[in-house]
């Protein structure tokens, strides 16, 4: 373990030492992201475009379950690191491995046998119905092997090898990226197409990552032997990581919703939130990339009980991280219409997209601070704090305000939703922050 970089490095360079492998690799998720949507975009097909779009949740969703033991083990690793409890470690990993896997498999098989209820609610309609089954379909076939990546990129990161992970990443973004316009155009696959490049990249970086962790790690393992987690230990990983996955369950709800608000607005309204929502990627990835940067550092200092370095890391980040939230969203503000255009050449699209597309940036230096705040409880293992910000921003708040904005101002109130959300979310961090951290001499 690489403790010179946890305990002997300025906070800031190992701040930055940790968090710009992760943000790389979140650049590398970007690309792949808008080249996913290009390829589908560059059809001309908008019920394509729009049925890809409506498998999105679903996408989500799958992310959300990774997380669980992702987010949960790689906060708990961190602080058993710092705390030196290697044993402990071992265990923890074990237990995450193997459990995601099984957790996949059984997803994956339910999702098969829920399809068409499952399409139905997504808004799926007679013009989008066929696509966003193909890619549905291939979704559940390879949900063990996307739930399963999420696992030992981010426990990885908690060891301190942060350029493993990246590497991981960019190896299955890359594929991806050259396998889309082949299956997409080449083989006439569609939808299926896109979604069969996305798990053929997953299956490759698992295969990466199982090899890193057998070649390399010091205190990571996937031998059977060590897979015996205690109670305590599995009620720790779930009551952080359940909270995480909070997150991309609400972001899958919130997805949902909106698109069927968008519905009596015809498919191109959908088409267009679905690129919307990838292009906003562009701020928020890197926004979550420098957030989740620091996390193994407060949870190694949160274990060690080194209050002044976990205090002037917090003060580093929430600075650094307003300044590029400010600089990212002021740039696509500006660059909403041309970015657009990139992808579908549709004077209409790119009008509606242009509109929605300022809509969900304006607000990103607030969402910056509450990704910060997300991250901060996830390693302190505070899950109540962390839990009330998972469901906030894109979930009981987004909501709330959806169904308020529709009602009082209709197609514009959706529109306006994710700022209004964004805003109410930031007032939430901070008054969690003045009495979860200050309060108690970490801030």
């Amino acid at each position: 373990m690489e403790n010179e970089l946890f305990t002997g490095t300025s906070v800031p360079k190992a701040y930055l030492k940790l968090s710009m492998p992760l943000v790389f690799s979140m650049v590398v998720t970007l690309i792949y992201n808008l080249a996913d949507t290009y390829f589908v975009a560059q059809t001309g097909n908008t019920d394509l475009v729009a049925g890809v779009s409506l498998g999105a949740p679903v996408f989500t969703l799958l992310m959300a379950v990774g997380n669980i033991f992702a987010q949960g083990g790689s906060s708990l690793i961190s602080r058993y690191l710092g705390a030196q409890q290697t044993e402990s470690v071992r265990r923890v990993s074990c237990f995450c491995f193997y459990s995601t896997l099984v957790v996949g498999v059984v997803i994956g098989a339910g999702m098969l046998l829920i399809q068409q209820p499952v399409l139905a609610l997504l808004g799926a309609d007679a013009a989008t119905w066929d696509h966003a089954a193909a890619y549905y379909f291939w979704l559940a076939v390879g949900a063990p092997a996307l739930i399963l990546s999420f696992i030992h990129s981010n426990l990885l990161r908690a060891e301190g090898m942060s350029r493993e992970s990246m590497a991981g990443t960019i190896l299955g973004a890359v594929v991806n990226i050259i396998l889309d316009p082949v299956f997409i155009s080449v083989l006439g696959l569609g939808a299926a197409g896109a979604a069969i490049a996305t798990i053929i990249g997953y299956l490759c970086c698992d295969v990466f990552f199982l090899g890193v962790v057998l070649a390399k790690s010091k205190v990571l393992s996937v031998h059977p032997a060590h897979c015996r987690a205690g109670r305590n230990q599995v009620v720790q990983i779930l009551t952080v990581g359940i909270p995480s996955a909070v997150v991309n369950l609400m972001q899958s709800a919130s997805m949902v919703l909106t698109n069927q608000f968008l519905l009596p607005y015809g498919n191109d309204k959908i088409a267009a939130m679905g690129i919307v929502l990838k292009v906003s990627m562009i701020v928020l990835l890197l926004l979550t990339g420098f957030a989740f940067g620091g996390q193994p550092l407060f949870g190694y200092y949160y274990g060690a009980g080194d209050k002044e370095r976990f205090a002037r890391l917090l003060r580093f980040c929430v600075q650094f991280l307003s300044a590029v939230a400010l600089v990212l969203s002021a740039a696509v503000f500006v660059a909403a219409p041309g970015l657009m255009r990139l992808f579908l050449d549709n004077d209409g699209v790119v009008r509606d997209g242009a509109l929605m597309l300022r809509c969900q940036v304006v607000t990103m230096v607030f969402v910056g601070f509450v990704l910060l705040m997300t991250i901060v409880f996830q390693s302190m293992g505070k899950a109540g704090a962390s839990f009330v910000l998972s469901i906030s921003r894109q979930g009981v708040v987004f909501v709330a305000v959806l169904l308020v904005g529709r009602q009082l101002a209709g197609y514009n109130g959706i529109l306006l939703a994710q700022a209004v959300a964004d805003t109410l979310t930031m007032l939430g961090a901070l008054v969690l922050f003045r009495t979860q951290l200050q309060k108690h001499g970490y801030a």
